[in-house]
């Protein structure tokens, strides 16, 4: 793994914050995020983008999720979610 910087990260102490049993991780020099569902080793991985990879068990089953460029993906996202949102509630108040 890589090595974890003391950085804040969306406002929390940066290193392991738990949602439920989800743990994130962000690597600040690498720009990093790292979302594990589950604490079981990793058996392989699958490519879902280039900057997305989903980390698999021996089952096939998804544990956990790597994203590069997080901090790009992750204010894009949110612009687009939120553009999306806007665009819906001017549709249902010019009707």
């Amino acid at each position: 793994m890589l090595p974890i910087t003391s950085r804040l990260v969306f406002g929390l102490e940066q290193g392991d914050l738990l949602m439920n049993k989800t743990k994130l991780k962000y690597f600040d020099k690498e720009d990093i995020l790292h979302v594990a569902i589950s604490d079981e080793p990793e058996s392989g991985s699958i490519e879902v983008s280039p900057s997305i990879t989903a980390e698999l068990n021996e089952k096939g089953e998804l544990i956990g999720i790597e994203i590069l460029n997080a901090s790009t993906f992750i204010r894009d996202s949110i612009l687009e979610s939120v553009q999306a949102k806007m665009l819906q509630i001017s549709s249902v108040q010019s009707a």
